[in-house]
């Protein structure tokens, strides 16, 4: 253990055994909610977890084209959508950062930093997103599955900073980035994925934009686990669901990693971009019709 990078992986080792077994033991205590509905869609829940976690490592992203589905098939109650997400996809993102930290070189400072800010994000943000009713995930998710479909459309039409070369942040650029990624982890218990807005920030600061990966993993790696035990904790995650994902997601992210690594994805997201807009429109058309709060 003679390297900064070992004790990240065996940290990172260590935060996924911790997870695996807190999931089981919380998760014993919420048996009593309704199985049926997900019980009827395993099967496409398996399918969609590949395909999203697939798509994933090679760039698109998972949370904003897998809540989509889950909206239109109505198979996940909207208010556990977004711990659904957060528990289902940790391991798989935990091998994407293996991947990504192993083979990409950035800073290790930069990149323990960056994890760390967007960690306490995480956990603060999950605190809150675990109370909200289905109203205010509805609103709460709705705008952030715009915010994701316009990131998506800038990426169409080139209008993301082209970034330097600089592997390493210091000075008044590691606070921005910093407080960026603070902000990044909290969106993520909403649904927002931290990929493509992680990319932007780190771009705008000088950043290669490919020693954005690691920091993006990373980041994903410790949040998502830490994050979404607060959700599991308060009963907002479906752990059948999200079971499945994890079981799909992790053979996805070794294919498209050591066996595909690169494909043309123009086509892809400009249908992600549409269905995700029309989930979030659905969204928000599902808490304006609530009569409830």
């Amino acid at each position: 253990m003679d390297s900064p990078k070992t004790i990240l992986f065996v940290v990172l080792g260590a935060v996924a055994a911790w997870f695996v077994v807190a999931w089981i033991r919380l998760a014993k205590k919420h048996r009593s909610e309704s199985l049926t509905a997900e019980q009827q869609q395993t099967s496409s829940h398996a399918v969609l977890a590949f395909v999203c976690a697939f798509f994933d490592t090679l760039g698109i992203g998972c949370f904003a084209p897998t809540a989509a589905a889950f909206k239109f098939r109505g198979s996940i109650p909207d208010e556990k959508i977004p711990g659904t997400l957060n528990v289902g996809y940790a391991i798989p993102t935990i091998a994407q950062a293996f991947i990504y930290i192993e083979s990409v070189e950035v800073d290790f400072t930069t990149l323990a930093l960056m994890i760390g800010a967007a960690v306490l994000g995480s956990w603060l943000g999950a605190g809150f997103v675990a109370h909200w009713s289905r109203r205010k995930v509805q609103i709460g998710m709705g705008v952030a599955l715009l915010a994701a479909a316009t990131l998506m459309l800038m990426k169409q039409f080139n209008f993301f900073p082209t970034g330097g070369e600089a592997l390493a942040l210091s000075g008044v650029w590691l606070g921005a980035g910093l407080a960026a990624n603070f902000a990044l982890g909290a969106l993520m218990t909403l649904g927002i994925g931290l990929y493509g807005p992680c990319l932007i920030v780190v771009s705008l600061l000088g950043m290669s934009p490919r020693a954005a990966f690691p920091i993006m993993a990373g980041s994903c790696a410790f949040l998502m686990p830490i994050g979404g035990l607060r959700f599991v904790r308060e009963g907002s995650c479906s752990s059948r669901t999200a079971i499945v994902m994890t079981l799909a997601g992790i053979p996805a992210v070794l294919i498209a990693a050591f066996l595909v690594k690169q494909l043309p994805l123009e086509y892809v997201r400009w249908l992600v971009v549409i269905v995700v807009t029309y989930a979030a429109t659905m969204m928000l058309k599902s808490a304006l019709t609530a009569t409830t709060d």
